[in-house]
């Protein structure tokens, strides 16, 4: 008998061909999607819920350090799928992304993911919408408590899309894209080819305008955009603590995950889901607390890191505060220097002792 989970005629396309430019310094040496989330690549939490739901072949649309992703997924055999790669040579937008691997596809249905949104919605459950509606797409959406920060799609009551209305004060639903759809092969189709294309201005209310079905599967499952450093560091804690969904966590969920090879003293706190990277330290007193330390990074005795990215190799001097700041690869922050409010340290950038405090304390 057939794996009863498989779905052999649906493709799973995820787009993460972009730069990730809000969460600079971290993008300069990976893609935003092979960044360290809980330990593994965040493509790798996407991926193995996309295989949980029972799809194996997933095409992946890459522009932006493209061989990263090959590098470490490979034909994605480990992984339990079979993953194919298509390079855009120049940015096509989403929908223009999309239609670049159609070819690719082996199915008449394709569900697509945004590379840089962490979900807990029900694949499965999305899918039985789509067949069950007789769409030609059906798109994701969540309801949240402030819908004024994004574009917000009102449906009837049969799930019908009625509308795409851009940010607004006033907006007619909380209900907001989610960047996730289920394509017909045919839909795909008629995107145009070989042109910038964005699905949410241009084929979204294309497709409304021609009458055709156009579906909304509404839930409020977990959901974030790691977009910013902030939400970037949340969806880490919330994937080690067990908040959001995941089949790729290298360890147990709990307060904190320590990767092999680290070393943290028996008199450090490490705390809110954070993740203590592989060879990485944090020496006598030191607090981590809701924070990424990737693989080498060193913190020193007594200093606070709350909040905040520490890229590889980067250094946190004695009684240092890093709150709500990233810390680019190879940097080295003095001893006392008190770091906060965002601020954002390139790689390779050192800091004196003392060099740089935001209170009047001596």
């Amino acid at each position: 008998m057939g794996d009863p989970d498989r779905s052999d005629d649906v493709d799973a396309v995820v787009l993460v061909g972009g730069q990730g430019t809000r969460l600079r310094p971290l993008t300069l040496s990976a893609a935003k999607p092979m960044l360290p989330t809980a330990g593994v690549p965040f493509l790798a939490h996407l991926l193995s819920r996309i295989r949980a739901a029972g799809l194996r072949h997933v095409v992946l649309s890459t522009s932006y350090r493209a061989e990263t992703f090959s590098a470490h997924f490979g034909d994605g055999a480990r992984f339990g799928l079979d993953i194919d790669y298509v390079v855009e040579d120049s940015p096509l937008g989403t929908g223009g992304a999309i239609r670049n691997v159609v070819d690719r596809l082996r199915g008449d249905t394709a569900m697509v993911f945004n590379g840089d949104i962490l979900s807990g919605v029900d694949l499965r459950a999305l899918l039985a919408a789509h067949r069950g509606a007789a769409a030609q797409v059906t798109l994701h959406l969540v309801r949240v408590a402030d819908p004024t920060r994004f574009g917000s799609v009102p449906t009837d009551s049969d799930g019908r899309v009625l509308d795409f209305v851009e940010k607004s004060d006033d907006p007619p639903t909380d209900q907001i894209n989610a960047g996730c759809y289920v394509f017909d092969r045919s839909t795909l189709q008629s995107i145009p080819a070989g042109r910038v294309v964005s699905v949410e201005r241009e084929t979204f209310p294309g497709l409304l305008a021609s009458g055709a079905r156009v579906h909304g599967y509404v839930d409020a499952s977990y959901w974030l955009d790691l977009g910013t450093p902030a939400a970037f560091v949340r969806g880490s804690a919330d994937l080690v603590q067990g908040l959001a969904p995941t089949d790729a966590l290298p360890g147990p969920v709990g307060v904190a995950l320590t990767l092999p090879g680290c070393r943290v003293h028996p008199d450090a706190v490490l705390e809110g889901g954070s993740t203590v990277g592989a060879g990485a330290t944090v020496a006598q007193r030191a607090r981590i607390d809701g924070s990424v330390l990737f693989d080498g990074a060193a913190v020193g005795a007594g200093a606070e890191v709350v909040r905040s990215v520490i890229g590889a190799g980067a250094v946190i001097g004695d009684g240092a505060v890093v709150s709500d700041a990233v810390i680019g690869d190879g940097a080295r922050i003095g001893a006392r220097c008190e770091l906060t409010g965002g601020i954002r340290v390139w790689p390779g950038v050192h800091l004196p002792d003392g060099g740089v405090r935001f209170s009047a304390d001596v």
